[in-house]
């Protein structure tokens, strides 16, 4: 499943950098388990938020996208 979801991602965006943790089977997953990275900080540390700030990468996207794997 994670090789599924790491595809869909790439597929609806390319380059996205995203970490995630444990499987991504639910929209409950994909709100809670991912850190999507929006850039870095002074320290060069990733800067990371919970919510996508992608509007093409949806739950419902995603899903579509894994359901043809």
């Amino acid at each position: 499943m994670i090789d599924k979801f790491i595809i869909a991602i790439n597929k609806l965006r390319s380059n996205t950098q995203c970490t995630f943790y444990g499987e991504i089977n639910n929209e409950q997953d994909f709100n809670n388990n991912v850190l999507w990275n929006t850039g870095v900080d002074s320290n060069n540390t990733a800067i990371t938020t919970t919510t996508c700030p992608y509007s093409e990468i949806t739950w419902t996207a995603v899903k579509a996208e894994m359901d043809k794997l």
